[in-house]
């Protein structure tokens, strides 16, 4: 009787893997297409209201000013925005509530004119062809 040493050993059942991507080369997702984003192939109405800005970007308009007077040689949106955040932050609600008061009007004025846009597009006064990009 031979002993395991002696048998020649039995081929073995591979699979073939696909090959694996290099680490080099890193293959960039494809970005999904946003529907407004304003290319080639979309349409969006010019005519439509546009949203309001949020209390914050209110709030962001006086830190910008404030922030440039007293810091001038800081040119960068970055370091404005991080600092503009921080604040933001860090401030109580009472502070805050001059900004939401003004976002709350601006939003109450879209409000009423995307009612107005939407009745007029659903009585078709606003025509199809006209206002579009």
């Amino acid at each position: 009787m031979k002993t395991r040493s002696q048998t020649t050993p039995k081929p073995l059942n591979t699979v073939r893997l696909p090959p694996l991507p290099s680490p080099r080369t890193k293959s960039k997702p494809k970005p999904k297409p946003r529907p407004e984003s304003g290319k080639k192939g979309t349409l969006h109405d010019l005519r439509r209201p546009k949203k309001p800005p949020t209390a914050f970007f209110f709030f962001m308009e006086d830190f910008r000013v404030a922030f440039k007077e007293e810091n001038p040689s800081v040119k960068s949106m970055r370091e404005i925005g991080r600092a503009c955040g921080e604040k933001w932050n860090k401030m109580t609600f009472e502070e805050k509530v001059k900004y939401y008061d003004l976002a709350t009007e601006r939003r109450a004025e879209f409000e009423k004119a995307m009612a107005q846009y939407n009745k007029k597009k659903i009585n078709g006064e606003l025509s199809e062809e006209s206002g579009y990009e």
